[in-house]
């Protein structure tokens, strides 16, 4: 089936599942459901968690805990949605497909090129972030030596085979994961006073209360809260190369979503409850501030490791969800055909190389704003992810409207009805909006509608090209 038939499908209201695959066809099946799961959790926990943590520290203060609790609420809606599609259509475009199926194809183009690009600039960010933790042993070396190394790291992990990517990655997040359990259990003793001098819970309320910038900075919170959870739409496009996508990939985003929520909640809770929120600052991350505190310098610099091998691992897995998205653009037509072609073992190496621009962008703008950096990279990459969830969830309404007028079955994991989708699209939009009061992050509103118009634009001229070439889709190395 060519483009055209495609889109022919999706204008009758009845997606061909058999011709996404055939589309996308060509990339190996050897993830595990485990290595599926670390690579959900390497996108997730890294800057969001570790640095990007310190900004909502700022906003909300002790109350924090209720900013990620309640980002977790709405990343559940999220999960629940993507799941029941991924399972019914396993590829490697993961949401921009079922858009394009669902609600129209300028849905699937707009936000498979948007999170492209988005994911360029987290990957620049996690780089980034990297080259900060390093000053907290090389203080006097210049960042774009870090970044440049740590960007030809993670472009040749990215190269390799997909089960070599899929055991590094796992490993890489195992680190990080046990650390933090790690940690938990050694923050949970300091902060009751078990083998360790007592810290107690003065630090909830001792520096302005437990809301100190009230409600207001928990909502803004969120913003931050909802950044920490991006990342874990890569499990959906696992599904074009796990070996038993119809399983693994739900298992995977239930567990990763239980594993963040906890991470994060709990993590931040004992941050807050050991180190006084004024103290903590941007230019370093929370967890190792908590080991300096408690006079332990030999695991901070253990914990400074941790965090450093987090990020490496999120710009890993989120350069891979990259290469994936553009992938799926040339496959479709949208991309040059050269994006959609595959090396001798089966991975998108032009796709990779291509969706490296976020690090070679890195490299260049930490010459001039150093460490306003980071903040300004998340900022811009957080509308791309605000979008893809609005239009996910937005996909799910349509998802679940058109199987049960056809009386097909899927497999349910959110409750039914359309009030979980709707409430975690009310979340987001609310979310989008508190954008414009958080430091650092106006350009997410800034940019998106000159953005979106656009790509709008973009989409009509690729059609109308496409309309004399009914064709395009073909002319790939499958």
């Amino acid at each position: 089936m060519n483009k055209t038939e495609v889109a022919s499908a999706v204008s009758l209201g009845a997606p061909d599942s058999a011709a996404i695959v055939e589309r996308e066809a060509g990339l190996h099946q050897d993830l595990s459901s485990r290595q599926v799961a670390m690579i959900g959790l390497g996108s997730t926990i890294g800057t969001g968690l570790f640095l990007g943590s310190a900004i909502s520290v700022k906003l909300a203060g002790p109350a924090v805990i209720l900013s990620f609790a309640g980002a977790a609420c709405i990343a559940v809606t999220m999960m629940w949605a993507l799941a029941e599609m991924a399972a019914a259509h396993p590829a490697a475009g993961s949401f921009g497909l079922y858009a394009e199926m669902y609600l129209h194809p300028w849905a699937g183009f707009a936000i498979r090129l948007t999170y492209w690009l988005c994911m360029m600039v987290v990957v620049g960010s996690e780089v980034v972030a990297a080259s900060i933790y390093c000053k907290f042993w090389f203080a006097d070396t210049p960042s774009w030596v870090w970044i440049g190394l740590f960007s030809l790291v993670i472009l040749c992990v990215n190269c390799a085979s997909i089960g070599s990517l899929g055991t590094f990655e796992y490993w890489l997040s195992m680190i990080k994961v046990v650390t933090i359990v790690a940690f938990l259990i050694l923050g949970t003793a300091l902060l009751f006073g078990v083998g360790f001098p007592k810290v107690g819970f003065a630090n909830y309320t001792a520096h302005g209360g437990f809301l100190p910038n009230g409600w207001k900075g928990v909502g803004l919170g969120v913003v931050l809260g909802l950044f920490s959870f991006f990342g874990i739409e890569v499990v959906g496009s696992t599904a074009g190369e796990a070996a038993d996508p119809k399983v693994a990939v739900p298992k995977a985003l239930r567990r990763t979503l239980i594993v963040l929520a906890l991470f994060y909640v709990a993590g931040l809770a004992l941050v807050v409850g050991i180190v006084p929120w004024k103290q903590i600052g941007l230019v370093e991350s929370p967890f190792v501030r908590v080991f300096q505190t408690a006079g332990i310098p030999a695991a901070s610099h253990v914990m400074n490791f941790v965090v450093l091998t987090a990020a490496l691992s999120s710009a890993v897995a989120n350069l891979y969800f990259a290469a994936r998205l553009a992938f799926s653009l040339a496959r479709g037509g949208y991309l040059p055909a050269a994006l959609g072609r595959l090396s001798g073992r089966n991975m998108p190496v032009v796709a990779v190389l291509a969706s490296a621009g976020g690090m070679a962008a890195a490299l260049v703008l930490s010459q001039y704003f150093k460490d306003s950096l980071f903040v300004f990279m998340i900022g811009l990459s957080t509308f791309g992810a605000l979008f893809a969830w609005l239009m996910t969830l937005l996909t799910h309404l349509a998802f679940r409207r058109f199987h049960h007028r056809q009386g097909r079955p899927y497999l349910q994991l959110g409750p039914p009805g359309p009030w979980a989708s709707l409430t975690g699209l009310g979340g987001v939009f609310a979310v989008s909006v508190s954008t414009w009061w958080v430091p650092g992050f106006r350009i997410t509103l800034l940019a998106g509608a000159p953005w979106l118009a656009f790509i709008t634009v973009c989409y009509f001229v690729w059609r109308r090209a496409g309309s004399r070439k009914p064709n395009q889709g073909e002319g790939f190395d499958g």
